[in-house]
């Protein structure tokens, strides 16, 4: 059985491909699935890579600490996420988000992701290997692109 090689946000054809199709988002992008608007889907985003660069994350709550083997092997499998499927609690985006401001500060966190090529500590997951974080950020912003249909 022949392995597929996953994407690798590192370099620079599937970064820029990455940066390319998120710019395609524009304010008034409608959402095919999902509560989030455009800039509340990009700072999501931002926070999610903010986590897999090692930015501590408050208030984790302890069922989640329980489950930490299941959801990391859910994230890192190549099973693209369920249309619809739940958020982690605290990468929820109710407020009202400025677009400008969320989509410029996305992509300066992916660009900083993107500088940072070795290990990291996440809060709930631990050591994340360069080829794991490459690969959660990858799918989960294929995920979103999707989602606005991009």
């Amino acid at each position: 059985m022949a392995t597929t090689t996953k994407p690798n946000i590192f370099e620079p054809k599937v970064y820029e491909n990455l940066k390319a199709r998120f710019e395609k988002i524009e304010v008034n992008t409608t959402p095919r699935w999902g509560k989030m608007n455009a800039a509340q889907m990009f700072a999501h985003c931002t926070e999610v890579q903010e986590a897999c660069n090692g930015k501590a994350l408050e208030n984790t709550p302890f069922f989640l600490k329980l489950f930490k083997g299941f959801i990391k092997k859910s994230i890192l499998n190549d099973k693209p996420y369920p249309k619809g499927s739940a958020t982690h609690q605290q990468y929820v985006v109710n407020s009202q988000k400025d677009f400008d401001i969320e989509k410029q500060q996305f992509f300066d966190s992916l660009a900083n992701f993107v500088k940072n090529t070795g290990s990291a500590k996440h809060t709930l997951f631990g050591k994340m290997s360069p080829e794991e974080r490459s690969w959660a950020i990858y799918k989960h912003s294929v995920h979103h692109l999707e989602q606005f249909g991009v």
